[in-house]
């Protein structure tokens, strides 16, 4: 399943750098996306899989080997595997600058997107551009199909498509345990994966909580400063999202403490064991879900120039999702799993310290209607339209 606003994004960056990285969890669709483009692009692709032992024996002269390929788009799959091609990435691309092919030679993709990020901005600055690419969001899902399977089994393709409840639970579970064989390892090789794992399932009972790095270190034997290198590798592997806070200067005392959350609905509730939905309409864990599930959406389609926070005081004054834009707040969400959502006391307080004209309550319906103090209730799917449209 290819989106199609996703797929122009990534031909239209393609169209204007020399090298763009493709960046997003395993598992999430890239290649499939990559593939898609190369199937398009005017001069062919040719496509490398880095964990592929032939594919990496064909990059023993690497430099050879991508000079070679002439016009072609060279697309790297996993290319964390192979970091010295990066040096000569920068020396083909500033070559064929000097010859006038200023655009589309390169597609990287990869799964930890700090590592990846440094790495290229480090090599390649001024000559690369980045796309992020995230689970299956609510537009993308068909309308005619129910918004909550979505929410229930999550935005990885492999999850959501799969034929019932149960297979979709199983391939989460396995999906789990890969990133702990494989990734942790790779990426952190000193951090036990079976710590990795009791963490995961600590944020998933916890989904967001303020972060409260001392309860999470008690709770599993290790110091805190250990705690929160485990959490900035699942953000990097962007599967934990760290949801900073608001913090500008109103003379208000305000939370400090982030606010985390496990990205993907779906291994929320596999971490937890819930496999049908009246598993979770029936658990604690349902509204946190829902909250952690429409702020990924929300924020996917609010693009990069909305930087989202979460905004507390300790009055009790709260927003659940603040968007800021030109370095102002600009937006209010808050979200309520109920179908006749009302606005708190402390959402109309938040509002006012934030001087927000823009307040939304995101509810499971579709139905668009006013609130009191100028809010307005509005669908998941509505609300998103409205900020790709404003993006």
């Amino acid at each position: 399943m290819i989106d199609r606003h996703t797929f122009l994004q990534l031909q239209k960056k393609l169209q204007q750098a020399p090298a763009v990285v493709l960046l997003g969890p395993r598992q999430v669709g890239k290649t499939t996306l990559a593939l898609t483009v190369a199937q398009t692009w005017p001069s062919q692709a040719v496509y490398l899989d880095l964990e592929r032992p032939s594919d990496r024996l064909r990059l023993q002269d690497a430099d050879a080997y991508l000079r070679a390929q002439g016009s072609k788009l060279v697309i790297l799959d996993e290319i964390h595997r192979l970091p010295g091609l990066f040096d000569i990435l920068r020396g083909i691309i500033d070559e064929r600058r000097r010859a006038g092919q200023r655009y589309g030679h390169f597609l990287l993709l990869g799964s930890a997107s700090l590592d990846l990020m440094q790495q290229s901005s480090e090599t390649l600055a001024g000559r690369v551009a980045y796309l992020d690419i995230g689970p299956i969001n609510a537009m993308e899902w068909p309308a005619t199909q129910p918004a909550d399977t979505l929410w229930l089994r999550g935005g990885f393709p492999e999850s959501l498509l799969a034929s019932d409840n149960t297979t979709s639970l199983a391939w989460r579970e396995d999906f789990v345990r890969s990133y702990l064989q494989r990734d942790v390892p790779m990426f952190a090789p000193r951090l036990p994966a079976e710590t990795v794992g009791r963490l995961w399932t600590m944020l998933a009972h916890q989904q967001g909580a303020t972060a409260q790095l001392s309860r999470l270190a008690g709770g599993l034997g290790v110091s805190s400063p250990a705690v929160e290198r485990y959490i900035d590798l699942l953000v990097d592997l962007q599967l934990v999202r760290r949801l900073r806070p608001w913090s500008g200067n109103l003379g208000k005392r305000l939370v400090k403490a982030p606010k985390l959350y496990v990205r993907d609905s779906g291994l929320v509730h596999a971490l937890l064991g819930l496999c049908a939905l009246d598993d979770v309409l029936g658990h604690p864990i349902c509204g946190p879900s829902y909250e952690g599930f429409c702020i990924e959406n929300l924020i996917a389609a609010a693009g990069p120039r909305c930087t989202p926070y979460v905004y507390r005081t300790h009055a009790g004054a709260e927003i659940d999702l603040v968007f800021e834009r030109a370095g102002q707040p600009w937006m209010a969400v808050e979200i309520k799993r109920a179908s006749a959502p009302t606005v708190s006391k402390g959402f109309d307080i938040a509002c006012d310290d934030l001087a927000l004209t823009q307040r939304f309550v995101v509810y499971p319906g579709s139905e668009t209607f006013p609130l009191r103090h100028g809010g307005c209730a509005i669908g998941l799917s509505a609300l998103m339209q409205q900020l790709r449209e404003q993006a």
